[in-house]
C-alpha cells in the first residue's frame, strides 16, 4: 500500500520555558521560532522533505524516503543549535490525516508537551519500503488576487484568504487531507487519494462559503520535493493560459 509519511516536530516543554526565569520578550520567542522554522525546513530539503508551520512551536513535515536516523540526525542538529530541544514523532498512513493522527500519538506517548522529563525524544515508524512512498500535494493559488491586493485594503484582503482558509481546511479535513497557508495567496494540500474531480469539489464547497475561487496543480511522486516541483509545474500552465481546466493532475512515473 502506498503511504506518506509525515513527521510531527514539538518543543520540548516550551510554555514553561518561555517565562523561566521571567517572561521572555515576545520578539525574542518570535525570532526562535521563525530560526527553528527555517533550520527544519533545511535539514529535511536536503533529503527531500517539506515543512509546514503548524502552530510554530509545532511543525509538521512530509519526510516520505527519510530514515530513522536520518531524523536522529536532523534531531541532533536541532538540539545543538537552540536553547530548546524538540521532540519528533513519525507516522505513515494511506491518508495524510491518518500518518500525522500516528505521528501525533507516537509522540504523546512520549509524554506531554509541558512534561520536564520530555527531552528529545524520537518515536514513531517510517514507510517500510521506497516502494511504498507516495506524496500527493496540491499547490493551490486563489483566482484573480492581484486585482485583490491592488484594489482593497491589505488586512481585508488578508482576513478573505483566512476565510478560505478556514474553508478549505474544513473541506479537506473532511475527506482526510490537511492544507497549510504558505503566503500570499498560496496554499498547499497534503491530498493523497484525491482525485481531480474530488479536488474540483472541494473548490465549489470553499467559494460557496468564502467567495474566493481556486486553481490548483497536483503533483504525486515518491518524495515531497518531487510532489510539490509536478504541483507548482501544474499551477504554472494553468496561470500561463495552457489549460482551461482548474486542476492540473502531474504524476511521476
Amino acid at each position: 500500500m502506498r503511504k506518506i509519511q509525515l513527521t510531527v516536530i514539538q518543543i520540548d516543554n516550551y510554555g514553561p520555558w518561555t517565562v523561566t526565569p521571567k517572561p521572555k520578550p515576545e520578539a525574542e520567542l518570535q525570532r526562535l521560532q521563525a530560526e527553528l522554522f527555517a533550520k527544519v525546513q533545511g535539514e529535511m530539503a536536503s533529503r527531500g522533505g517539506l515543512v509546514f508551520p503548524a502552530r510554530f512551536d509545532n511543525l509538521i513535515a512530509v519526510s516520505n524516503g527519510i530514515s530513522i536516523e536520518e531524523h536522529r540526525e536532523i534531531q541532533r542538529s536541532i538540539n545543538e543549535k537552540f536553547p530548546i530541544t524538540v521532540s519528533i514523532g513519525i507516522g505513515a498512513d494511506s491518508t495524510p490525516y491518518g500518518a500525522q493522527v500516528l505521528a501525533t500519538s507516537a509522540l504523546q506517548r512520549e509524554g506531554g508537551s509541558r512534561s520536564p522529563e520530555r527531552v528529545g525524544k524520537l518515536a514513531g515508524e517510517c514507510v517500510s519500503g521506497p516502494d511504498e512512498d507516495w506524496v500527493q500535494i496540491a499547490h493551490m493559488d486563489v483566482n484573480h488576487s492581484a486585482a485583490l491586493t491592488d484594489s482593497e485594503p491589505l488586512y481585508d484582503t488578508y482576513m478573505l484568504f483566512q476565510k478560505a482558509y478556514l474553508a478549505l481546511m474544513d473541506s479537506l479535513r473532511k475527506r482526510n487531507a490537511l492544507v497549510f497557508y504558505m503566503g500570499g495567496d498560496n496554499f498547499m494540500a497534503l491530498s493523497n487519494g484525491l482525485g481531480p474531480h474530488e479536488i474540483e469539489k472541494v473548490f465549489s464547497e470553499v467559494e460557496a462559503e468564502a467567495g474566493v475561487g481556486f486553481k490548483a496543480g497536483v503533483g504525486a511522486g515518491p518524495t515531497a520535493e518531487v510532489a510539490a516541483r509536478l504541483a507548482s509545474e501544474g499551477l504554472h500552465e494553468i496561470r500561463e493560459g495552457k489549460t482551461k481546466g482548474k486542476v492540473v493532475f502531474k504524476e511521476a512515473y
